[in-house]
């Protein structure tokens, strides 16, 4: 039995990273902000034909010791063209439910253990989820690999996470333009990495890869095969 060689990998120092191009996020008018069920339903049907959902969320944080956290207050679900930030109320948490319970549908995402957690605790069950920081073992790294650092390692950008952004109040009605943008940078770049490990094949092996590539793009898939 022949072993395949790793994918020998430098990760970029900080240093490196901070002179590597600035990421460029989806633009402003591909990123929709959704806070009513009426928006849902317009576009349900666009998202059902979704075959991979890149997928975070974010919370208001909590500051005070015995305060109760209630997030997540914001639910952020991205395609190669475009990013869906849900501003959560019951009737939305409703609404997602399939998607969050669908088998057919991938979410892709970084970090996702905290997000499963609160998802557990408001009864809501997450399948096809795919945990992208511990597909870089191929690349020599044993440990699970940040979005910031996977950005770099794989695309050679330069991934900002703003601390200031992070740690604003998810929870305000109207979310600032600074925050729409980082909410969908986190939705829309894992979306990038898991094309890109898809196409080096690195993905974990129980994902029902042939359809699931011929779902995400069935003109190269063709082009490929001669299908």
């Amino acid at each position: 039995m022949i072993m395949e060689e790793p994918l020998l990998q430098t990760l970029p120092s900080k240093e490196q990273i901070q002179v590597f191009p600035l990421f460029k996020n989806l633009p402003m008018q591909q990123i929709q902000v959704i806070h009513s069920l009426e928006q849902c339903h317009a576009l349900e049907a666009e998202l059902k034909h979704c075959a991979v959902l890149g997928f975070d969320s974010e919370s208001k944080p909590t500051f005070e010791k015995g305060e109760v956290a209630t997030g997540p207050h914001l639910i952020q679900l991205a395609t190669l063209d475009k990013a869906y930030l849900f501003q959560m109320n019951d009737e939305i948490w409703e609404f997602l439910k399939p998607i969050f319970a669908s088998r057919d549908q991938i979410k892709v995402g970084f970090g996702l253990k905290n997000d499963a957690h609160l998802f557990r605790k408001k009864g809501i069950e997450l399948n096809s989820v795919i945990e992208l920081s511990k597909c870089f073992s191929a690349f020599g790294f044993s440990n699970p690999m940040g979005l910031k650092n996977a950005m770099a390692l794989l695309f050679q950008v330069n991934f900002p996470k703003s601390k200031k952004t992070s740690t604003s109040n998810w929870a305000r009605k109207t979310l600032t333009p600074q925050q729409i943008d980082y909410a969908a940078a986190d939705a829309y770049a894992p979306v990038l990495v898991f094309e890109e490990l898809l196409r080096l094949g690195l993905l974990p092996k129980h994902i029902p890869n042939t359809t699931l590539k011929l779902r995400i793009r069935p003109s190269k898939i063709k082009a490929e095969t001669g299908a």
